[in-house]
């Protein structure tokens, strides 16, 4: 059971990722007004506005997700799937550098399911 949960997990993670509302960009359209634009974790319209963490999030997850899938046949990756999955919490939490604005409900949920990876890939 805790095999299968580590291959839906990351699974999960990816869905969650997908949607457009991970990702956020504040973009100024006067001087004094702001606009809060959300994205997929997927898209590079982040990325091209400094925003690094949600794409590499991204990319890692799907690592992790592919890391889980060879997990079910060998149980030498789990070391490795525990590593990569605490960067990845890490990358996660860096939207907070720029400050609560930049965090989502999605965002959090998608650290959560990363952190429950980890745990598991321990406990394995």
């Amino acid at each position: 059971m805790k095999k299968v949960c580590l291959a839906v997990l990351p699974a999960l993670t990816i869905v969650l990722e997908l949607l457009p509302l991970g990702a956020v960009c504040i973009f100024a359209t006067s001087p004094t007004e702001r606009v809060k634009e959300t994205f997929s974790y997927f898209s590079l319209t982040p990325f091209g506005y400094a925003n690094f963490a949600p794409l590499i999030t991204a990319t890692l997850t799907v690592a992790i997700f592919l890391l889980s899938l060879f997990s079910l046949k060998k149980k030498g990756v789990l070391k490795a799937l525990f590593v990569l999955s605490i960067i990845t919490v890490v990358i996660s939490l860096l939207p907070l550098m720029y400050g609560l604005n930049y965090y989502t409900l999605v965002g959090a949920f998608i650290t959560v399911t990363l952190v429950i990876e980890s745990i598991l890939a321990k406990i394995q």
